[in-house]
């Protein structure tokens, strides 16, 4: 009892109420059985890393610094070796001149498709970043400007694949299908990686040479098989998400088929010199330690993002997963029904960070979006959302996505502080009395 009392004198003395606390906790309480099922998935998970880095034969040379050119980079060829493990593919470029996630998307997108050919989302819209890449909005660059069209499928009214419409949508200028797994600024459920199994198998079926790509970010280690298990040809992802651990300070992935690989590298670096050069400037270490620590982080992201779910829902707010749905990635959609509601949820982000605590996130125009958007995130990596982080798009329905945490508790912290905010500007009035029987 006395570690419990000294425990809610630091809530308090960093700015939680006693009624905030005592809701978390009764919370918190409810939610024993479905923390031990996250932290089941992540010993699973644990044990694929490092089955993935035993096979590989990582070693210290693998942490060397290496510069110019990149010549026989050992560490970083090896890294690749455990990513394919990992992944379950014939290869897979990770380096850390791909500087995002939307670079790595548009990589991966400018490496496969050529002029003439078509792209089809079978998951409706893409995220915002991704409309200048394709040229849905005119960008310079974009895939529009070297022929390449662009047509989606929106999905049913109840979140799922609308396969009559894309068996439809599919012609034979059709080159790659691209499905988004995680929500992004939108309010639909996230797909299961069964359920994008599903859309590749009927793909393929109706045209067996198309390149299925699967934009991953934010559901690696969530679930006990990734989209390349399911039949993906390519599954991309960001380093400064799940599989860095929160070490990684940049970079990003591609993991798929050999010869697509070969070609992503092609783009990125250049034609005749592809994955034999580009140097990894001595990050090795933080991507295979921060690639190790993955699963863990990732289940503390979960629990964060499960507690939100349940915290505001049960104070009559929408929630997307809600608060008992199975998890398919780290993120979590409240929907505050006001821009104040959205900022004032992340000040609250803002202020529970280890790092620029002491500052008030706005709204502001930022680049590669359609209206202003506000972000929480004092990480210790820029822009890192594996790490506490909260975001949204300032406009209807207001809603606010939650992510991060490199431990759990510090998660559930953040949580606590979004609510206290909301219950310092009058927005949540009472706490329910919840049966912990």
């Amino acid at each position: 009892m006395k570690l419990d009392q000294m425990i809610q004198d630091y809530y308090r003395e960093m700015g939680i109420a006693q009624e905030v606390y005592a809701y978390g906790t009764q919370v918190e309480e409810t939610l024993v059985s479905r923390f031990r099922q996250i932290d089941r998935m992540a010993e699973l998970n644990q044990i694929k890393v490092i089955n993935a880095m035993q096979k590989a034969r990582v070693n210290a040379e693998c942490f060397h610094y290496a510069s110019g050119y990149g010549y026989n980079d050992f560490g970083r060829d090896t890294l690749e070796k455990v990513y394919a493990n990992v992944f379950h593919t014939e290869d897979a470029l990770v380096r850390p001149q791909i500087t995002c996630g939307t670079h790595a998307l548009a990589l991966t997108l400018m490496a496969c498709l050529r002029p003439g050919d078509e792209l089809l989302s079978v998951a409706g819209k893409p995220y915002d970043t991704l409309e200048e890449v394709i040229g849905i909005r005119p960008s310079c660059g974009s895939l529009a400007e070297y022929g390449i069209t662009y047509s989606q499928v929106d999905l049913l009214e109840d979140g799922s694949f609308n396969f009559e419409a894309i068996r439809n949508a599919i012609t034979e200028k059709t080159k790659l299908v691209t499905i988004q797994r995680s929500k992004g600024y939108q309010t639909r459920p996230s797909f299961s990686v069964e359920q994008i199994g599903e859309a590749i198998r009927f793909v393929k079926q109706v045209r067996p040479e198309i390149i299925c790509m699967v934009d991953n970010c934010y559901g690696e280690f969530v679930e006990e098989k990734e989209p390349s298990d399911v039949g993906a040809d390519l599954v991309v992802g960001s380093l400064i998400k799940n599989p860095g651990g929160g070490l990684a300070p940049i970079g990003g992935y591609i993991a798929g088929r050999r010869n697509l690989i070969e070609q992503c590298a092609y783009r990125l670096t250049s034609p005749g010199l592809g994955k034999e050069v580009g140097a990894s400037l001595g990050v090795m270490q933080s991507f295979y330690q921060g690639l190790f620590l993955a699963p863990t982080v990732v289940a503390g992201a979960l629990k964060g993002a499960v507690f939100a779910a349940n915290v505001y829902e049960r104070l009559g707010y929408p929630v997307i997963p809600d608060g008992k749905e199975e998890r398919h990635d780290i993120i979590q959609a409240v929907t505050l029904g006001s821009a104040e509601g959205v900022i004032q949820f992340c000040k609250g982000i803002q202020a529970a960070a280890p790092v620029d605590s002491h500052v008030a996130p706005e709204p502001w125009a930022m680049p590669g979006y359609d209206s202003e958007v506000i972000m929480a995130a004092g990480a210790f990596v820029q822009g890192s959302s594996i790490e506490l982080s909260a975001d949204g798009p300032i406009k209807p329905p207001y809603a606010v996505y939650f992510q991060g945490g490199l431990t759990w508790e510090h998660a559930k912290f953040g949580i606590m502080m979004s609510l206290q905010k909301l219950w310092e500007a009058g927005m949540v009035k009472e706490f329910p009395s919840l049966d912990l029987k």
